[in-house]
């Protein structure tokens, strides 16, 4: 078995703890925010170690991490899972959890008792759902039940049927409109952040600038208040030829990849384990060890 390092309650962090209103005040004196998704302990430490301010535990995880064709199919119990792990690894960085399709889209009363659980059971900090202003009695309450909700609008993954694919939204002046309104509807009912996903960089600026709560970009242009990429987009994990507004800060696929294939050779050659890297008796034990092994007869 591999031993970890895990962190304790008292270790120290980088920063203190990010909160809403900490992301708030950034808006206010135009710091940019930096977030990043993650789905597990070991990725959550490091971003957390380099002071990430947002982590998000993304539905996409669907496909970067457990291989389904989109984000639809991942259980209300699978983002709670990665959520604890997540939050194991964070002592810096605001943690919001992605609510996955179905469990907020029945009754409002069904929708708060799954938020309540990212928040009692999971950790998080806050809980992110996709939708304008018809979620806007949703997040009015969660509000009120005291979890914070980060609203995603734009191109929203749970509805790509609906939207007829990945598509950039918001090209149209009605579309323009629509999600202008859809923006001030989740701020009035108290949406602490709103995503804004696959709109033209006009349109976001235009919601960042009326907004009076943080935005985070991702594709949708360099002003808003705050960028999020999927960290596998980051790393060249995906397996997939990147989408235009990714950026890729190192291949990981590479040197994975390289790393893999020495092993496989090394094992074959029998240079792993080497010598050093075994674990031997004590010489006594030895000694008495092969004292006692039966002597092969001469012929």
């Amino acid at each position: 078995m591999s031993v970890t390092q895990l962190r304790t309650r008292g270790a120290s962090s980088p920063a203190p703890r990010i909160t809403a209103d900490a992301l708030l005040q950034k808006k206010l004196v135009g710091q940019p925010i930096t977030a990043l998704t993650a789905y597990d302990y070991p990725t959550a430490r490091l971003i957390d170690e380099a002071g990430i301010d947002m982590v998000l535990v993304g539905d996409s995880l669907g496909m970067v991490v457990l291989g389904y064709e989109n984000t639809l199919p991942v259980t209300l119990d699978e983002m709670l899972h990665h959520t604890r792990a997540v939050a194991r690894g964070l002592h810096h960085s605001f943690l919001v959890a992605d609510m996955p399709y179905g469990s907020y889209h029945s009754s409002l009363e069904d929708a708060t008792n799954n938020a309540l659980r990212f928040i009692k059971e999971a950790g998080a900090q806050a809980v992110k759902i996709e939708g304008g202003a018809s979620r806007a009695e949703l997040v009015k309450r969660l509000t009120e039940a005291e979890v914070p909700v980060v609203a995603h609008i734009g191109l929203t993954p749970q509805s790509v049927h609906s939207m007829g694919g990945y598509r950039v939204q918001g090209k149209t002046l009605a579309a323009i409109d629509r999600l202008s309104a859809d923006a001030r509807a989740l701020e009035d009912a108290g949406a602490v952040a709103i995503v804004l996903e696959g709109i033209p960089r006009e349109l976001a600026t235009i919601i960042t600038a009326q907004s009076g709560v943080p935005t985070i970009g991702i594709g949708a242009g360099p002003d808003c208040d705050g960028q999020i990429l999927v960290f596998h987009d980051l790393f060249n994990l995906t397996f997939a030829p990147a989408a235009k507004f990714t950026r890729q800060y190192a291949d990981g696929a590479a040197f994975f990849s390289s790393a893999l294939a020495q092993y496989l050779d090394d094992v074959a050659a029998r240079s792993f384990p080497a010598d050093a890297e075994s674990y031997h008796l004590p010489r006594e034990v030895q000694s008495a060890l092969a004292s006692n092994q039966p002597r092969v007869r001469k012929a």
